[in-house]
Parts: C-alpha cells; structure tokens; sequence
C-alpha cells in the first residue's frame, strides 16, 4: 500500500467514526436511556419535578418503556400527585403483567383513591398467583380495611403473619387495626412487637408514642418520641411528633420553640422548615402563618407545596389579588395542576363569579372525579349559588372518597342544621365524633338533634360528654342550655349559656341562649340587661348589638332603640348582613321606605353576593307597586342564587301582577314549592298560576293544600288564599263554595286590597 493510500485510509477513520458515533446519538434506545439514569440521578437528589420531565421524555422516545412509567409514578407520589402515580402505576402493569410488585403498588393506591373494584380485580389475580405472599395478604386487608370488613382485614393480617412470623409490617398493621376496633391492649402489644423486629425504624416509636398520647399518657408518649429522634436524628418527623405531643399537653410555647428550632436545624429540608408555618396554621393564628409561609416562599421559590400552602393562606385572608398572581404561575407552567384548578375556584368563588367556579370544578371533576376537595368545593359553590340540594349531593361524594375528611361533614351539618333535619344532622355528627372523638362539636352537634328530636336523655349523655373532652370549650355548655331550655327549666338554663360565656365573651350562641331564656319567662329588661352586660365585656362584637337590636325591635317593640343597635352592628361589621336587614325592615316599619332602599343599596356595595338584600328590596319596590324595580331586584337575587324559593315565588307573583310571561311564572312557582314545600305562601302562588293558565282544578288543589299548611304551622289566616281559591270556585261554577270563601276574606280583612273585586263577586254570586 502507498503512502498516498494509506493516507486517504487515515482519512477516512475519523469520517467513519463520525457516521458510527452520530448513528449511535440518533438511536431511540441509547437516549431514552439517557433520559431515563438523567431523571433517576434527579430523583435520588430529591429534584422530582426535574425528574419528571426526564422520565416523560424517555416515555414520548419509548411510549412501552415500563421501568421509566414505573419510575415517574414514584416520582409522582414524592411530588403528591397520587392520580397521575395511579395512572402510571396501572400503564405499568399493562406492559409488564407478571410485575407483581408493581400490581401490589397498584392495588394499595386504587385503595387510597377508593377504586375499591380496580383494587378487587388486582387482589384476586395477585391471591391466585401469588398466595403465599405475605404482601399480598396486607394489600388485600387494606382493601378490606377501607370497607369497613375490619374483621376481615385482621384475619388477612394473621395470614401474613403466619406467612411472614419475623416481619415487622404485618405487625404494625395489626396494631392500626386493633386500635380502630378498640382492641388497645392488643394494639399496644403489636406496636411493642413490632418495635422488637425492627428496632432501627423510628415509625413505630412515633406510632406508639401517638397511641400513648391519645390516652393521655404523656411521658410514654414524650419517650417514644425521643427515641425515634434517637435513632434517626436528621429525621425531622420525631421532632413534629414531640411538637403535637407539647400542643395536646397545652404546651404552645415549647412547640413553637421546638418548630423554631426544627427550622434551623432541617434549612433545605422541606418537612423540617414547614413545621413552623403548619404550627401557626393549626393553632388557628392565621397572620403568624401567613407571615411565614410568605418567608418560606421567598426563601425557597420552587417548593411547589410551600407555594401551594401559601396561595391558601392568602385566599384565607382574602389577598385574592396576590393568590391569583401566584397560582396563575402554576397554571401556566401546568395547565392540569388539579389543587391549583381548585385554588382558582376558591378565587372565582370569593370574587363572586360562582358560574365561573362552577364550571372550573366541574372540568376539575370530570378528569379526576375521585378528587374529594374539588368535590367538596363544588359543593360550597353550588351551595353559595343557591342550590343546597346539588351541593349536599357533592359534600356526600367528597365524604364518600375522603371518610377521613372533617370539611363535608361539617357543611352537611350545617344544611341539615338549615333544614331543620335532624336525622341527617345526627347521622353528619356521627361522622364528626368518628373523625374528631376528642372534640365536643361533634357531640354538641348530636345532642342538638337529640333535642330536637326531644331525645333528652341521649342528648344530656352526648352534652356531658362534650363537656368531658374539653371542659373549657363553651360548645358543650351552650348545648346544656339549649337542653335545659327545651324542658323549660330556664334557671338551669341561664346557668349553663351563662357558664359558657364566662368561658367564651364572645359566644353569640351563648348570649342568645340567654336573652331567649329570659324573653320565654317574659323577663324582656332582663334580656337586654344581659345584652348590654355581654356588650360592656366585648364592645367590639357586632352579633352582640345585632342580639339586642332584635329583642328591642321584635319584642320591646322599640324601634329607635332598635335601630341605634343595628346601626352599631353594622359599624362595627360592613359584613353583619344580618343587622343589615333588620335594618332595613326597621326603617320600613317606621314609614321610611326610601330610607330602607337606600340601606340596602348602600349595603351591596359591601356584600354584592348577598341575595337577601335583592329579596328585601324588591319586597319594597311591591309595597310601591313599583313592578319593574321589584323585577330588577328579584331577578338580581336569582343571578346570585338561580334556585332561592324566596326569590323564585316573589318574581313570580310580579310577574301576575305585572302581566308576565306565564310560562316563566309556572316555572319558577314550581322552584320555589321545591325549595319551600312547607310554605302555604309558594303553595299559593303556584295555585295563582295555575288559576292564570286556566288551569281551575289543579289550581283548585293547590289552594287546598295551602290552607291545610297554614293550619299545620298555626299560621295566621291568609286573605289571599281564600280569595284565590273562591276565584277558582267561581269560574269552575261553585257559587256555595266560592261565596264562603270569599266572604271569609272580608271577615279577615275587611280592608283587604282586593276588597272591591270579592264584593263586586259576591254580589253576583246572589244575583
């Protein structure tokens, strides 16, 4: 070979060399490998959001890649993002079917979403290929566990045990098993025996120290927790476990001082430097929290969960402008971030763009609809929208996926509380005592719909009980006096509202509890004085002025009087929208229309969301015969509460008045029956418009079924019904009838309004 040849030779090696290595750069499988070890080299750093896209990119190169899925669902789960772990947990087992492993991981998080019939379906495979795995044994026992079979689950248990007698976590589950069903000398047993199997692991010290700590076994408790930091020190969970312990013991300031401490001593670890900013929030100091959580967010700006915590702080002190602008961010960079969708919805709700939130929350729920917040905050929009029927219905699906969650049951006490319902008031405070045994609102609850129920026993064991699990908590004693109220033994009762003030100057429930008592032995001074008394104790408490001024105005008959106390709730609170209206409907009862118009308006500009105000006024605008301003304000009331009866029944009886549109009248006539079905005044109205159509009978019927609820509430007697109804009689040709009822209205009413026209018939009627 020449010299000229073996040049071009040496030539043509790095040309080869390029084509070889460049080829190699475009091959899928050498950079979805890339991908993969870069995302996993992120996650072992703790950078999860880093690692993400990592994984998704090996997964757009390899979409059957199923170690990288795999991995991106545990990324998913260190980020919080249970639905999207769940998603690629189950891509995962569809590519790698004999991956029982990933199956058992599958099935426990179908557990926790509630897809209890995804979680069968993975346990009887994995039983039937696997049935001498102690793992599968506690995943199916989880399942059983969710449902309620908690017999079931611990025979499962037993089974792993048997399978696995020297593993600590079939122990450990037992242990959380045996404690739910009261089983606490065993539990403690199975937490010590757990601890012996695996001495190294600080879990089961914060476990059984928790355990001590719900019986009030504090220094067991405080050594559990020392142990755990003992034997893993640069853990900051031990420490938030001793925090809590402090807190139960009434120790607030050692815990803020552990927390401060913890800060400093975990700076880059975000459940260490959380601790404090969730310590503020739990003990109910909103600013402190705030103030910290907007620290945290400056100091650590990619904290996603810091920035989250933060946007619902200040939606929680109305900065609405500051939250959007945070979670905006987060939208942008992920449009499908299901918690800040719901932030937003929070956002539209408090700026009163509830058709806005709505929608939002529904999107949110048709993706993920095992997504019990946003569930629960449809629920509060619909709610706040006027139609309680769907927001109770939604408060029960987020019950039904979160049983842990205390913020349905709350709201599903309090519509029921609303409704007068007293089963499914007890059946809410039931939930609440599961979810809170340690609380008296939950007993407190039950005992008011004991009471209601005229359940006095029951209700006096469950106030005695609120009473024992926080003595110094007004909840317990307020009830007491309603108890005593209701068996009218008043003296015991102004003892217990009054106990319950000196443990709460501000308790609302309280005051009123007493000025009833003493307005039901028609003591009227004596109401007052304890109002005045409560006021000198808590000047700047606006429900107390708004207490008085009702007694002044409903009872005393005292208007001025009145009128000077409403005002100064009002001062004292823009929002009082109670006082508001008792305002209003003081100046009208003082002539002074205008005057009341004027309160309202003024009032919207300080609470637009406030349909009562709309209701109140178009009730004015109908004293002036003003049909159109009457209109206006009925159909102002609906766009903030499309279904309010009140609001439904008035615009359709101005709509009669002011010859509407029938149809629309019907419509809404029959919304308001729905929402008040008790009412004779919807009962009548309902039974106008028929009577408008032509519709004589069934018109007919309706004014019956009106009088016969005006008998059953021991209602005064309504001139309208019996006018309307022998209106009916006339044109179905029934004088006798018809002329009974109408001479009924001028003996209710000799002045009625339409006194001309039922003489003008009655005459007629003789002729």
């Amino acid at each position: 070979m020449t010299f000229l040849a073996n040049r071009r030779l040496l030539l043509c090696v790095p040309l080869f060399a390029s084509l070889l290595f460049s080829s190699c750069s475009r091959d899928p499988n050498v950079r979805k490998q890339k991908y993969f070890e870069s995302g996993q080299r992120y996650f072992q750093k703790g950078k999860y959001r880093e690692a993400v896209i990592e994984f998704r990119n090996a997964i757009k190169i390899d979409p059957r890649f199923a170690e990288a899925h795999h991995q991106l669902a545990e990324t998913y789960l260190k980020l919080q993002q249970p639905q999207d772990a769940y998603q690629e947990l189950g891509r995962t087992v569809e590519l790698q079917p004999e991956n029982y492993q990933t199956r058992i991981e599958f099935a426990n998080l179908a557990i926790l979403g509630r897809d209890f019939s995804q979680a069968q379906e993975q346990t009887d495979l994995l039983l039937k290929q696997r049935p001498n795995d102690p793992a599968v044994h506690l995943t199916v026992s989880a399942l059983l566990a969710a449902q309620q079979n908690l017999s079931g689950a611990i025979d499962e248990i037993n089974k792993a045990i048997a399978l696995a007698p020297n593993r600590w976590e079939p122990y450990f589950q037992l242990a959380l098993l045996q404690l739910r069903t009261n089983q606490t000398d065993a539990a403690e047993a199975s937490f010590k025996k757990v601890i012996e199997l695996n001495p190294t692991a600080t879990q089961p010290h914060i476990v059984l120290g928790a355990f001590y700590q719900s019986h009030n076994r504090f220094s067991e408790a405080e050594q559990q927790f020392h142990s755990a930091m003992d034997i893993d020190p640069k853990s900051p969970e031990p420490r938030a476990a001793l925090a809590r312990l402090y807190l139960a013991e009434g120790k607030k300031a050692e815990a803020e001082d552990l927390l401060k401490q913890v800060k400093r001593d975990f700076p880059d670890n975000p459940e260490g430097y959380r601790l404090l900013g969730d310590f503020y929030f739990t003990t109910g100091d909103i600013d402190k929290a705030t103030a910290e959580y907007g620290a945290l967010y400056q100091a650590h700006p990619t904290d996603m969960q810091v920035k989250k915590n933060y946007i619902q702080l200040l939606l929680q002190k109305n900065r609405l402008d500051e939250a959007r602008k945070l979670n905006d961010e987060i939208l942008k960079s992920n449009p499908g971030d299901n918690e800040a969708l719901v932030y937003r919805s929070q956002i539209q709700i408090s700026s009163g763009s509830l058709n806005d939130a709505i929608a939002t929350l529904q999107n949110v729920t048709k993706n993920g609809p095992n997504n019990s917040e946003a569930h629960y905050t449809l629920g509060i929009a619909l709610d706040k929208s006027g139609d309680l029927e769907r927001a109770e219905s939604e408060w029960r699906e987020a019950a039904r996926l979160r049983p842990d969650l205390l913020d349905p049951e709350r709201s599903l006490a309090g519509a029921a509380l609303r409704r007068g319902d007293t089963s499914t008031l007890a059946e809410a405070a039931g939930q609440i005592i599961r979810l809170r045994p340690n609380s008296p609102e939950g007993y407190s609850l039950r005992a008011l719909s004991e009471i209601n129920s005229k359940q006095f026993t029951a209700a006096d064991a469950d106030i005695r009980k609120a009473i024992e699990v926080a003595p110094q908590n007004s909840f317990g004693y307020v009830q007491m006096g309603n108890l005593k109220f209701a068996q009218k033994q008043y003296s015991e009762a102004a003892k217990a509202y009054q106990h319950a003030l000196d443990l709460n100057a501000n308790s609302k429930d309280a005051l009123r509890g007493l000025m009833n008592t003493y307005v039901a032995q028609k003591q009227v001074d004596k109401a007052i004085a304890a109002a005045n008394a409560q006021i000198a104790r808590s000047p700047n408490n606006s429900g107390f002025y708004d207490l008085l001024g009702s007694v002044l105005f409903h009872v005393k008959k005292d208007l001025n009087g009145a009128e000077a106390a409403l005002e100064k709730a009002a001062e004292l609170d823009k929002n009082n929208s109670d006082a508001l209206l008792k305002l209003g409907e003081i100046q009208a009862a003082k002539g002074s229309v205008d005057q009341a118009i004027a309160t309202y308006q003024q009032s919207l500009k300080e609470n637009p969301r406030e349909a009562n105000f709309y209701i109140l006024m178009g009730e004015l605008y109908e004293s002036k015969r003003d049909w159109k301003q009457a209109t206006d304000a009925y159909q102002n009331a609906l766009g903030i509460k499309s279904q309010d009866p009140v609001a439904s029944n008035n615009l359709a009886r101005v709509m009669l008045q002011s010859a509407g549109n029938l149809d629309i009248a019907l419509s809404l006539a029959q919304t308001a029956r729905r929402g008040l079905p008790d009412s004779p005044l919807t009962a009548d109205t309902l039974g106008w418009v028929y009577y408008q159509k032509g519709n004589y009978k069934l018109a007919i019927d309706t004014f019956q079924e009106a009088l016969k609820l005006v008998e059953k509430i021991n209602a005064p007697d309504d001139p309208n019904i019996h006018y309307h109804l022998g209106m009916a009689y006339v044109r179905t040709d029934q004088p006798a009838l018809a002329r009974q009822q109408l001479e009924r209205v001028l003996k209710i009413n000799p002045n009625y309004s339409e006194a001309a026209e039922v003489r003008k018939q009655l005459a007629q009627l003789k002729s």
